[in-house]
């Protein structure tokens, strides 16, 4: 069972916290972090039955980003973004599908969707060749998705498709050296005039309107989802789960600090305590907003019935907002923890600090688009944009 899962990520989170620090220090999630999350069955999560996985409810992977997250940011930012590629990949063609997991059900899937590179149209398929930045974890996979423009014959760009290409027709290049997010590795995919047929190449249109060729093999509720809602709370969810490991870290030091300036214990400062609560209410209503819209649209797709697109808005509104407030948290936190938290060392909440400012930047969560897209909605106008 998928809650299974989520059990033994939950006894595997003080070993990962543990190796927080590794991680920052080797610039990647350690391999046995990810080993030990392959044992958990966490990857497989969101892959399809027809190709060993669960297939589970969306709601289950989530809840065990938010706990991995809060035991090390990187280690949840990684675990999401491999976690949810299983998901995108059970939406291409079969036959692309088969070449990925066919040999190996356990085959990890890195990408990089901004569209960096060139694709050119050829006989059969694409030849494709460029630079990816930020595809996180990528040391950990077999596979890449990337994003590329299609032109058409006169030069112009006339498509958006995702190319899965195999670790043979790419190179990682280390460039990754960041305050936050140091552990995840977020490297260059580089791909040099290679050769990619056409079945492994995924147009955007068909996934936003939910018509795609994977759907002909993989016919669970959860691979009727819209692509931006699941990816995007991919993005919000390990900066939850990075905020609510802050306030428990920054609970159990605030019951042991004494405030020498006021003569004081920390803990019995009402200031604190007012941090203390706007900070919790924060992280409680980013996740509760999350897990409402992401429960509520796999619910509508149990049913058969078409998602909305006031659902989808709303989805990608509170997703944005969520990721606001559990920065927003962190920093009530951090503004409260003395300067000895500043030092260079293990403090968990500076940690984390850092890694959620990191992942605040991530294209995903720009406010202003998806608040743009649900206003627009909201006042009935049309919605053009692919990321609804």
């Amino acid at each position: 069972m998928a809650e299974d899962v989520l059990a033994a990520i939950r006894d595997l989170a003080p070993a990962l916290r543990e190796r927080a620090a590794e991680a920052e220090t080797l610039r990647r999630v350690p391999d046995t972090s990810v080993k030990e999350l392959e044992d958990t069955g966490f990857f497989q999560l969101l892959q399809p039955r027809a190709f060993g996985g669960r297939a589970a409810d969306p709601l289950v992977f989530y809840t065990a980003v938010k706990e991995i997250a809060k035991a090390c940011g990187s280690t949840g930012w990684v675990a999401s973004v491999l976690g949810v590629h299983p998901w995108h990949v059970a939406l291409f063609d079969p036959r692309a599908q088969q070449e990925v997991w066919g040999q190996d059900p356990k085959t990890r899937i890195a990408s990089s969707y901004a569209p960096t590179g060139t694709a050119t149209p050829v006989d059969g398929g694409f030849r494709l060749s460029g630079r990816w930045h930020f595809s996180s974890g990528c040391d950990h996979a077999r596979w890449a998705l990337l994003g590329c423009l299609v032109p058409d014959a006169d030069g112009n760009p006339v498509d958006m498709r995702t190319f899965l290409v195999p670790r043979t027709g790419y190179r990682v290049d280390d460039v990754w050296d960041t305050v936050g997010l140091r552990g995840t590795g977020s490297n260059d995919v580089v791909v040099e005039d290679v050769f990619v047929p056409g079945h492994r190449a995924l147009s955007f249109g068909p996934v936003t309107a939910l018509k795609v060729p994977g759907h002909e093999l993989n016919r669970e509720p959860l691979y009727r989802l819209p692509y931006a809602g699941v990816f995007t709370t991919t993005i919000s969810t390990p900066v939850v789960g990075i905020a609510e490991g802050a306030y428990e870290s920054y609970l159990e030091a605030t019951r042991r600090r004494f405030r020498v300036s006021y003569g004081q214990k920390v803990a019995e400062d009402p200031f604190a305590q007012v941090h203390i609560a706007r900070a919790a209410s924060d992280i409680e209503a980013s996740w509760l907003q999350l897990t409402r819209n992401i429960g509520e649209m796999y619910a509508t797709a149990g049913r058969g019935e078409e998602i909305t697109m006031e659902q989808r808005t709303r989805t990608r509104r509170d997703q944005v907002i969520a990721t606001e407030r559990a920065v927003a948290a962190i920093d009530l936190l951090m503004e409260n923890s003395g300067g000895n938290a500043m030092r260079t060392g293990p403090s968990p909440v500076q940690r984390a600090w850092r890694d959620a400012h990191t992942g605040r930047g991530h294209a995903a969560n720009d406010p202003e688009r998806a608040l743009v897209m649900f206003g627009q909605c909201a006042l009935g106008m049309d919605i053009h944009d692919s990321m609804a």
